[in-house]
């Protein structure tokens, strides 16, 4: 369902710059660093909207890729805490006789 909410959202944005790019045909001035040119304005409105959100894209890939570097830590961390949770039981169960060992949970082993 989030899938499909996004989905019209975004088909409903691009049908709306597209209407607002079409009334917009007008040629207009831009500037640049090194000079100006003339372009219609429909054009200046499709490459604003596709620029914005290519960077939106790479931004968010960015952050997408982080949070999977960050998650992979953790899971490493858990991993090694697991064993050392391990070592110690078995540990304790080395130190002490079977008939004194409580278990508090079960740990599926």
């Amino acid at each position: 369902m989030k899938t499909q909410s996004a989905l019209l959202l975004v088909i409903l944005f691009a049908l709306i710059v597209a209407v607002f790019a079409v009334i917009n045909v007008d040629p207009v001035k831009v500037n640049y660093v090194f000079g100006q040119s003339e372009w219609p304005l429909i054009l200046v409105i499709i490459v604003s909207v596709l620029m914005g959100g290519l960077i939106s894209g790479l931004l968010s890939l960015f952050r997408t890729i982080g949070l999977k570097r960050q998650n992979n830590v953790l899971i490493h961390q858990i991993e090694k805490l697991k064993e050392e949770l391990h070592d110690l039981k078995a540990e304790r169960r080395g130190n002490t006789p079977a008939d004194q060992v409580k278990r508090i949970a079960p740990d599926g082993q």
